[in-house]
C-alpha cells in the first residue's frame, strides 16, 4: 500500500462526494462523529429560515403552518427504519433518561401486582439511577434487582414486572440477543424495555422482529450528538 493506492481507493469511494456537503475548514481531517459531527452546509440556511421566517414572521402560527407540532412524529418516522419499528411507533423528544422514566412508569402500570424490576449489574449507571428514583417516588412499592447477563433466565418469575437492559454494553461491547431475551421475559409474563443508545444506527436492530414492548435511544450514533442530544421513544402498537 502506498500513497497512489490510497488515492485510487479514495477516488473510487462512493461516499467521498458526501464530504462536500459539510462545512469543514481547509486542511482539516475530522474523524469525531460521536460527540460533535461536522456542520452540514444546508443546516445553517435551514436554521436561519426557522429563526427569521418561521419564528420571526410566523410566530405562534408556525406550530401549525410550519409543522412544528408534528416534528416529533416526523423525526421519529425517520428513525423507525433504523430500529426495526413500524410507522407511528417512534417519536423524538426529551432525553433518554426522561423517556426511560416515562416508559418504565407506564410499563409498571401495565403489570399491577408485580413488584420486581430487573436490570443488568453493569448497565449504564444513569439507567439504574432512573429506576431507583422511580421506585423511591412510588413509595418503595417495587424493588430493583441487578444481575449478571447469565443470571437473567433464572431470575424470571411471576414477581417480575419489567426488565430493563441496554442492547449493547457501553464498556464491553457485548450484544444481547434481543429476540431471545425478549421471548424469555414475555414467557414470564413481564414487559421488556430496551435501551438502544449504543446500538441504534451502529448495529442492526429489529424491535418489531423481537416483539419488544418499549425502547429508548439517543443521538450518539445516528445524529452526531452527545448525551444531551434529542432522544427517541418507541412503544409497540400491539
Amino acid at each position: 500500500m502506498n500513497r497512489s493506492d490510497a488515492a485510487a481507493l479514495d477516488a473510487a469511494d462512493p461516499l467521498a462526494p458526501l464530504r462536500d456537503e459539510f462545512a469543514l475548514p481547509a486542511g482539516v481531517i475530522y474523524l469525531d462523529g460521536n460527540s460533535l459531527g461536522a456542520l452540514p452546509k444546508k443546516t445553517a440556511a435551514r436554521v436561519a429560515e426557522v429563526i427569521t421566517r418561521e419564528w420571526g414572521e410566523g410566530l405562534i402560527t408556525s406550530w401549525n403552518n410550519a409543522g412544528w407540532i408534528a416534528s416529533p412524529e416526523r423525526v421519529g418516522a425517520k428513525i423507525a427504519p433504523l430500529i426495526g419499528a413500524q410507522a407511528g411507533e417512534v417519536v423524538a423528544g426529551d432525553t433518554t433518561s426522561v423517556n426511560l422514566y416515562k416508559m418504565l412508569g407506564a410499563a409498571l402500570g401495565l403489570r399491577p401486582g408485580r413488584s420486581v424490576i430487573i436490570s443488568e449489574r453493569g448497565n449504564f449507571p444513569t439507567d439504574l439511577y432512573i429506576i431507583e428514583g422511580l421506585i423511591a417516588q412510588r413509595g418503595d412499592q417495587h424493588v430493583l434487582r441487578t444481575l449478571a447477563p447469565d443470571e437473567l433466565a433464572g431470575a424470571l418469575d411471576e414477581r417480575v414486572a419489567v426488565v430493563v437492559l441496554t442492547h449493547v454494553n457501553y464498556r464491553t461491547g457485548a450484544l444481547y440477543d434481543m429476540a431471545a431475551v425478549t421471548r424469555q421475559v414475555h414467557d414470564a409474563g413481564a414487559l421488556m424495555v430496551w435501551d438502544l443508545c449504543h446500538s441504534a444506527g451502529a448495529v442492526p436492530v429489529d424491535l418489531e422482529g423481537a416483539q419488544a414492548d418499549f425502547a429508548v435511544g439517543c443521538g450518539y450514533k445516528y445524529l452526531n450528538g452527545g448525551p444531551g442530544a434529542p432522544a427517541f421513544l418507541y412503544v409497540a402498537k400491539r
